[in-house]
């Protein structure tokens, strides 16, 4: 069965990016030909859940990477379809619903990546829809910014899948719920 999964970097102190949307604090765990499993992940999905802040921050920084993918872009403003690319304004969990039936075969053994941001996270942790979660934790406390998780969400009990630890000191967590 299809999974929606969370797959993101954080800061020990559980900061997804600095005030004023900064990420530059990823670049401490950057090292050449290390990619921290990012590809083979990427590899195994074949859909992409997203915030419009997100979007925008990455189409302001680079090109979005996932042009090969169904790309769903969460918004509150009507967009036509760029592409792969749907902006959406319907039910999150119609959505993933949707996303989870496969008659495809080959789509069987793909999953869904939710690509953040933080809003995404927290809508889709209310209301239950993500099935693992993949936290990629950057040795550094950075004080203020986006945190990851933001309080006044339902708990959720998970089960430890692994974890890997590299020689940048970044520590991967993999769970899926219990």
């Amino acid at each position: 069965m299809r999974k929606l999964i969370l797959y993101i970097a954080t800061s020990v102190d559980g900061f997804i990016a600095k005030p004023e949307d900064d990420l530059s604090f990823l670049s401490i765990v950057a090292k050449e030909g290390e990619d921290y499993g990012y590809q083979a992940f990427v590899e195994s999905v074949d859909s992409v859940i997203l915030g419009r802040r997100t979007y925008d921050w990455v189409n302001k920084n680079a090109t979005y990477p996932h042009q090969d993918k169904q790309t769903y872009v969460l918004t509150r403003q009507t967009k036509a379809k760029e592409g792969n690319i749907t902006f959406y304004d319907g039910s999150l969990s119609e959505l993933v619903s949707e996303l989870k039936k496969v008659t495809d075969r080959q789509k069987a053994d793909k999953n869904i990546f939710c690509d953040g941001g933080a809003q995404v996270v927290a809508a889709l942790l209310a209301q239950n829809l993500i099935d693992e979660l993949i936290i990629s934790i950057v040795p550094i406390l950075v004080g203020n910014g986006i945190k990851l998780f933001e309080q006044e969400r339902p708990e959720m009990r998970l089960t430890l899948v692994d974890v890997k630890k590299f020689d940048t000191g970044l520590v991967q967590l993999h769970y899926k719920k219990y």
